[in-house]
């Protein structure tokens, strides 16, 4: 498999397991025992990895000739819980 697309692949999952964390883990922590140290830490976490999901969706979008209505489907998918792990699955190959 091209290294491009197994780092993006680490990247789509780093991410949508630092989402997870933040909303069922961090967040709670936060608003319901006003611990809010750990959204800080894995916000910034996941931000960093969002912005590199984004910039790594562009990428695959010219690496695998993607139309840009799977551009867009795989970028929606960032922003949805378990979305990274169907756009693995559905848009990029396996090994």
């Amino acid at each position: 498999m091209d290294h491009q697309i197994k780092a993006f692949k680490i990247i789509s999952i780093l991410e949508a397991i630092s989402f997870l964390v933040l909303l069922l883990i961090a967040m709670p922590l936060k608003y319901i025992w006003d611990t809010p140290e750990m959204v800080r830490i894995v916000g910034m976490a996941h931000g960093i990895l969002f912005v590199m999901y984004i910039i790594g969706a562009y990428f695959m979008y010219e690496k695998l000739n993607w139309s840009f209505k799977t551009l867009a489907i795989v970028i929606f998918c960032s922003v949805l819980p378990f979305g990274p792990f169907y756009a693995d699955k559905k848009y990029l190959p396996s090994n």
